[in-house]
């Protein structure tokens, strides 16, 4: 499998296969919404976007980057997510840095979404496909956040089977900008086990893919077999 790691900034044309990493803390907030029962996630272009979308559609829960805001549920954090029943529930999200990173590759013939917490089902769908050469979102600090890298670069490893140590990743995350600044209270809307539960590797099974569903670029988990399977237009049977 040919590799490569690029900031958003750095897309120059649309890859054939994308995996977006956002460790802290777009990806492990999705990851959590599913895992307390979300059905999809709408990933918004901008704070209106996502306000217009919760104004039509009352029921969906949606959160944003940063301190709470009027018309918002809740904020971009796994600790705060975790507490919350989203069985069957629409989440829309808008972040700084993944979800632009997400839209930015939505015209790919298959997305997947990913932080540590769902590094191995991420990289079992790029074996079980066989992808010949797939592109590494790393959505922070224009490509340059160490725990995005250190995340993609883990799962590029495990992906091509040759197996993975991941202490070293889960440390460079651990002592990244973005750790700092979210221990540091620098970032705000932040719960004091959002680093911990960003850094949990393999927390749940399943992998994340994003595919394009009436104009909105709409997540869901997939957990289907680990063999090549539908085209990602058939979104979550991938």
């Amino acid at each position: 499998m040919n590799s490569r790691f690029l900031g958003i900034p750095e897309l120059a044309e649309v890859p054939s296969v994308a995996v977006v990493v956002d460790v802290m803390r777009a990806f492990t907030v999705a990851a959590w919404a599913f895992g307390q029962g979300a059905e999809r996630i709408v990933l918004a272009e901008s704070l209106d976007e996502a306000l217009a979308l919760k104004t039509r559609h009352p029921d969906w829960v949606a959160l944003k980057d940063g301190p709470p805001a009027p018309g918002f549920d809740t904020v971009n954090s796994p600790g705060m997510l975790r507490s919350m029943d989203l069985g069957g529930r629409t989440v829309v999200q808008k972040t700084t840095a993944g979800t632009v990173g997400a839209l930015a590759v939505k015209e790919a013939s298959l997305v997947l979404c990913a932080g540590f917490v769902v590094a191995g089902a991420t990289a079992r769908v790029l074996r079980a496909r066989a992808c010949p050469d797939v592109t590494f979102v790393v959505t922070g600090e224009d490509g340059r956040a160490d725990e995005d890298l250190a995340c993609a670069q883990y799962i590029a490893r495990r992906a091509t089977g040759t197996g993975a140590d991941a202490t070293d990743f889960l440390r460079r995350a651990g002592e990244s900008r973005a750790a700092a600044e979210l221990a540091e209270g620098v970032r705000k809307g932040v719960h004091p086990d959002d680093i911990a539960l960003c850094l949990e590797l393999d927390r749940f099974p399943f992998a994340m893919v994003a595919a394009l569903e009436d104009s909105l670029m709409v997540l869901r988990r997939y957990t289907g077999p680990s063999s090549a399977g539908p085209s990602p237009s058939e979104g979550a049977s991938v």
